[in-house]
């Protein structure tokens, strides 16, 4: 497989393996992580479908030797986003991926009520300041005030790559998080569903009727009140770490949303801290990390802790 970068469009091509005699051009790009949305895009939105060079309808049977190359459609920038130069710190980069650095305070995406200020703003100033012509598709979001790794994609089929990735695990992201309380078990796993609280539009609880919720988890540092836990997930649901060690009893540091304490912190102690994968197009391994920040390294000075 080839794979390349032509103006504003990304352009994948293969030939055509023994295994693939006869099948048809449309069951042949399915095999290759083109959905049926995706395939529609590149039919009626600019882009183009081509065997051995001439433009082919999927309906057309590929033979063993076949050359199929796929223009995808010209990536394009909602009109509403902003673009806004900040000092973004870039983790990993390359012509299909991007991973950037999330402050705490900062939004993952712009909304009605805040149209600026976002993570999504701020690609968008990098992109232009690098003159880098992609679109902006995030594939790992945060909470507002959870630092650390976001992964981004720079076209509309690679996202949709990450999307099938993370349905089968295939993304691990490891969080970093101040507890509050000293954890006994070294190891262990909270597998407890959740659901939306029916009291409140924003929080989350441990409820039987809600959805699979399964989070792992073990000690790598303590002090006197606080245990310094290192967690990854298995499924994503919304403020799944901070509802379950809140339901463990041990609420994060500053998360006063699920009783947790602001005395030595104003946000929820919670990073990512290291996110895996394996490249959707190369299929190298990336391990991209993003160092504790200044106040979680604070907030364990000023909490005794070790680790």
């Amino acid at each position: 497989m080839t794979h390349l970068l032509m103006d504003k469009r990304l352009m994948m091509e293969w030939t055509v393996e023994s295994d693939h005699h006869d099948l048809l051009l449309r069951d042949f790009i399915g095999l290759k992580g083109i959905s049926k949305r995706g395939l529609t895009a590149i039919k009626y939105n600019g882009g183009g479908i081509f065997l051995n060079g001439e433009e082919a309808t999927v309906r057309r049977q590929v033979q063993s030797g076949d050359v199929i190359s796929i223009f995808f459609p010209p990536e394009t920038r909602s009109s509403s986003l902003i673009s806004e130069d900040t000092n973004l710190q870039v983790l990993y980069e390359d012509k299909w991926l991007i991973a950037v650095n999330k402050p705490a305070g900062m939004n993952t995406i712009p909304s009605r009520s805040a149209p600026s200020g976002s993570l999504a703003n701020a690609l968008a100033g990098y992109y232009d300041h690098h003159q880098i012509e992609a679109g902006i598709h995030i594939a790992t979001r945060l909470d507002k005030d959870t630092s650390g790794v976001v992964l981004a994609a720079k076209y509309a089929h690679i996202h949709h790559l990450l999307s099938e990735m993370q349905k089968k695990n295939g993304i691990t992201r490891e969080y970093h998080a101040i507890a509050e309380g000293q954890v006994i078990e070294n190891e262990g796993t909270i597998d407890q569903p959740i659901s939306r609280d029916p009291s409140s539009i924003i929080t989350r609880l441990v409820d039987l009727k809600g959805q699979r919720a399964v989070t792992h988890y073990r000690k790598i540092g303590s002090g006197q009140d606080h245990t310094l836990l290192a967690l990854t997930l298995e499924t994503g649901r919304t403020h799944q770490i901070r509802v379950h060690t809140s339901w463990l009893g041990h609420p994060l540091a500053g998360d006063d949303l699920y009783g947790g304490s602001c005395k030595f912190i104003t946000r929820q102690a919670l990073h990512c801290h290291r996110l895996t994968l394996e490249h959707p197009i190369t299929n190298q391994r990336l391990d991209i990390i993003s160092e504790v920040p200044d106040d979680i390294n604070q907030l364990m000075k000023e909490t005794g802790m070790n680790g």
